[in-house]
């Protein structure tokens, strides 16, 4: 299969490639390094996303070339001609937002790059693998049965932050032996001043971020005895503090880390429902639990929406939370408290005021 899908790409004049809603590190990175790399094999390439890149990702090299989708003649015409359209890092049409069904729609190859769990079926070909560590490990092994030597520092760089963002800097469980030579290469290859990469993605915070983070944990509740835990973004939040819905990445990361706590959430709330990130440790797997609610993602970080105000999206998820992963009872019971409800209540309607 990655014969064939090298084959096809060099075979390929036009190339779209997109990614996912929210782009993250490896989103972005593996999108980067690919359109580098293709340029870098004389192809003409667009990158066409629903959003924006985070703000600590933009001083990667191309980033600025990223198209947001507006249904443009230009835009349109490109995908009518193009001979590749590469998908990277998902697995959904809708979680490709508004160049979703366009792409879907048009005459070229779709080409899967990705290594999440139940891909659809309207792809022509997959690089994909679960067990990889991320959607730009796959690339390099592309690049590598191709012509490693295509990997300038432009195409290192963003491979390297896109493996260091998905693998929690190098200390997730999908980090391998392997890896960690895919990693030397890009090093060499790239020249790659490791600490500066690493500054330039995690220690750029913005006082706004750092306020909404403040408030954020302010909410903090642990269930099950102290199993799960869960916080809040509101709308009011976002507003008060002047963060960017962006500036929420990572948060969950700090309720998962409290000691006890094997499954983190977040929900944010948005106008027309509740966003819910999920993280797991271990054997403890939420990619179903998101699934239930029409989401998705890896077996330890996974995503899903639902429709409804912030409280319902709370009481649904911990209240199916038995249906997917073993947890100790709690003693207010799998749905929420009369005291947790009043404080929900309470929170929205200092939130809304």
């Amino acid at each position: 299969m990655l014969d064939a899908i090298v084959s096809a790409f060099k075979n390929a004049s036009r190339i779209v490639i997109t990614t996912h809603t929210r782009p993250d590190g490896d989103a972005i990175g593996s999108q980067l390094a690919l359109r580098n790399y293709l340029v870098g094999k004389g192809k003409e390439v667009l990158m066409l996303n629903q959003d924006p890149s985070p703000y600590n990702l933009e001083w990667m090299p191309g980033t600025e070339r990223i198209q947001l989708y507006d249904g443009s003649l230009p835009q349109v015409e490109f995908i009518a001609k193009a001979t590749i359209a590469a998908i990277l890092d998902t697995n959904v049409e809708n979680r490709l937002g508004a160049p979703g069904k366009q792409l879907r729609a048009s005459t070229a190859q779709k080409i899967l790059i990705d290594h999440h769990t139940d891909p659809e079926r309207w792809f022509d070909s997959m690089w994909r693998r679960e067990s990889a560590s991320s959607t730009a490990e796959l690339l390099f092994e592309l690049f590598e049965a191709w012509d490693l030597d295509g990997i300038t520092q432009d195409v290192a760089i963003p491979l390297y932050v896109a493996i260091m963002t998905d693998t929690g800097s190098f200390r997730f469980s999908n980090v391998t032996a392997r890896l960690h030579h895919i990693i030397a290469e890009l090093v060499e290859r790239g020249q790659i001043d490791t600490a500066v990469l690493h500054a330039e993605v995690y220690d750029k915070k913005s006082i706004e971020g750092i306020r909404l983070l403040s408030k954020v944990l302010s909410t903090l509740e642990l269930r099950n005895n102290g199993t799960i835990g869960i916080v809040m973004v509101t709308r009011r939040m976002l507003a008060d503090t002047g963060a960017s819905v962006e500036e929420t990445d990572g948060f969950v990361n700090t309720v998962l880390s409290i000691e006890g706590v094997r499954v983190a959430m977040i929900f944010t709330e948005t106008e027309r429902g509740t966003k819910v990130s999920f993280r797991s440790k271990g054997e403890d797997h939420v990619h179903k639990w998101a699934q239930s609610f029409g989401g998705g993602g890896h077996r330890n970080a996974s995503g899903a929406f639902i429709y409804g105000s912030l409280e319902n999206a709370v009481e649904k998820a911990l209240s199916s939370a038995h249906k997917f992963i073993s947890l100790p009872d709690d003693s207010s019971g799998s749905d929420l408290s009369d005291e947790d409800a009043a404080y929900l209540d309470s929170l929205m309607n200092s939130q809304n005021t």
